[in-house]
């Protein structure tokens, strides 16, 4: 809660009327609206029109000791400093960095007592937090003269033609194509349209990016990448291409081009610099037309090597043995994008012998893997998970993978297989590895069951890593990072930490390239089974699974922290779920 909250809104308003700012009879009238709509006496006084922002602010700033300045007249802020706190803390907070003065920061806020903000910013950056007042108008307007990048509607043209000019892109087309979509994309091979979309397909390619949103508003065209994890808007195309566009991807995708009410699935491969990428394709209508998402299946960029995940040494060796056990089930947890397909197409080619027949249910297959025999579910035909594994059972699999338990039709299926002899991996969605052992109890099936066949559970997330070309380093008082989880002993008991950050450079995005994982491992033993059987709350398995040496998703993120190898903010935006670090 901030101080302009804190304050006593009656001790507030005789302030102002003591220095002449106010009436009398305007802070009555004043009192009166705020008692009948609520909200504060601030921004109802500038309602009517009795202060303005700059005034209250300034105001503010003495009580508080601050200074108010307006940013128009404030002059060129260094890159440099606009460097020193990232863009997305920036825009969430509402603040800028202006200056820099040897170990001190100075951040212009609209809200300067948000004490939660400026201690983020003392851990983040490494520096002394010096703040000062401006308002948020100018703070905004600030925002977006230094991080939006405006382009006109014949810059983007141009740029997409330079950039396109020699792209070689090939759309791989299946036996089975219907040929009226083939003549409908041959005859708009020559359009402009073509070459957007190939250029933003391109683009996302060579970014390195997951995913690509193509998103339609009332006035624009919104196109963004999922790079790292993270979401970076990318020059948009002009408005009016947005239904040829979304024609083009439909076409390319073995689409209805007809339908425009329903959502739509599909798949393109193209053929990009002499090798195959395939994208997985989403329509969904919306308001000002239909949003595009595609998931990009790069099988190049597909890291199977269980040393490269980012598993520290205790947790590989737990997560080696279980994988290797010859009947049981490992389940895999953690939100969309959090890598759960890589650790799961880990273990399998770790296992992938030719005296061990392995089978996947997934829903879509993402990666296909040879040597390892791999089922799309397609529930508009009775393909479902379930039914895909009972077939699966006659099929004499030594390993099965369940892309996803969702139900409890599915879930004893997997546990009878497990319970007959079967090694089964499967991804279940909860928060950490403590709540998922109990979710399938939530699911209808029987405790007894559960804990006699579950052999490891895995909580996972994605952090990223520091760029190596642009990564630098700075100190900390360890009393910052304590609130974080950090224990003196894991520093070596100093009082300054050597922390690092990326500058930003070609090579990176924003000081960025690249993820890591962090984990957190439960491995099953006589008594987590007992506080299962017992149906003991969510908690308590979790104190018990700390007791016998399970890291946390927190401590597993800090020891990459500590270690040099991602920053604070990344611990924090990964991990804030994840706040129970005391010893156990």
């Amino acid at each position: 809660m901030s101080t302009k909250e804190v304050i006593p809104l009656k001790k507030l308003g005789e302030m102002l009327v003591n220095l002449g700012i106010l009436t009398p009879e305007q802070l009555k009238e004043a009192l009166e609206i705020q008692k009948q709509s609520g909200g504060k006496l601030g921004h109802i006084l500038m309602q009517l029109n009795y202060v303005t922002e700059e005034v209250l602010l300034t105001f503010l700033g003495k009580q508080a000791g601050m200074q108010f300045i307006s940013l128009q007249e404030f002059g060129e802020i260094p890159e440099e400093v606009l460097k020193a706190v990232p863009e997305s803390i920036i825009r969430h907070q509402t603040l800028i960095p202006i200056e820099k003065k040897g170990k001190t920061l100075t951040i212009a806020m609209c809200d300067p007592f948000n004490i939660f903000a400026i201690d983020d910013l003392k851990v983040m950056t490494g520096y002394d937090i010096s703040v000062v007042i401006s308002s948020e108008k100018e703070i905004k307007e600030t925002i977006e003269k230094y991080y939006t990048t405006k382009s006109s509607f014949d810059t983007v043209l141009k740029d997409i033609e330079q950039a396109i000019e020699n792209v070689d892109i090939e759309v791989v087309k299946e036996k089975e194509e219907d040929q009226d979509s083939l003549s409908l994309e041959l005859q708009s091979e020559e359009a402009p349209v073509v070459k957007i979309v190939n250029f933003i397909l391109t683009s996302a390619v060579k970014q390195k990016a997951s995913d690509i949103h193509i998103e339609p508003y009332e006035k624009t065209l919104r196109v963004r990448f999922r790079v790292d994890g993270v979401l970076h808007e990318q020059q948009p195309p002009p408005k009016k291409f947005q239904n040829a566009l979304i024609s083009r991807i439909k076409i390319m995708a073995k689409m209805d081009i007809a339908e425009h009410r329903l959502p739509q699935d599909g798949r393109i491969k193209i053929k990009l610099l002499n090798k195959e990428v395939s994208f997985r394709v989403s329509i969904l209508p919306m308001a000002f037309g239909e949003k595009v998402v595609m998931r990009i299946l790069d099988t190049s960029s597909l890291c199977v090597d269980l040393h490269k995940l980012g598993l520290e040494p205790e947790t590989l060796a737990i997560f080696e043995k279980n994988i290797q056990m010859p009947f049981g089930i490992n389940l895999v947890t953690g939100p969309t994008g959090s890598g759960k397909s890589t650790t799961l197409y880990s273990a399998l080619t770790t296992l992938n012998h030719p005296d061990i027949n392995i089978s996947t249910i997934e829903d879509p297959v993402e990666f296909v893997i040879e040597g390892i025999n791999q089922v799309h579910v397609r529930s508009e035909i009775g393909l479902t998970f379930a039914a895909g594994l009972r077939s699966f059972l006659r099929q004499d699999p030594n390993i099965i993978l369940v892309g996803e338990i969702r139900d409890k039709e599915t879930a004893e299926i997997a546990i009878n297989a497990a319970l007959t002899g079967h090694l089964v991996f499967a991804t279940l969605h909860t928060n950490d590895a403590a709540s998922t052992v109990t979710r399938l109890s939530n699911m209808g099936v029987e405790p007894f069951l559960s804990s006699s066949t579950i052999i490891m559970v895995i909580a996972q997330r994605l952090l990223r890593t520091i760029c190596k070309y642009c990564k630098e380093p700075y100190e900390v008082p360890l009393e910052h990072l304590i609130p974080l989880g950090v224990k003196p002993d894991q520093v070596g008991n100093k009082q300054n930490v050597v922390l690092y950050r990326g500058k930003g450079c070609e090579h990176c995005s924003k000081g960025y390239k690249g993820r890591i994982g962090a984990y957190e491992i439960l491995e099953m033993c006589d008594e987590l089974r007992d506080l299962l059987l017992n149906k003991e709350p969510t908690h308590k398995i979790k104190q018990m699974a700390r007791r016998k040496g399970m890291l946390t998703l927190r401590e597993s993120a800090l020891r990459k922290l500590i270690g040099g190898t991602t920053t604070v903010e990344e611990v924090m935006r990964v991990t804030t779920g994840d706040t129970d670090v005391e010893s156990i």
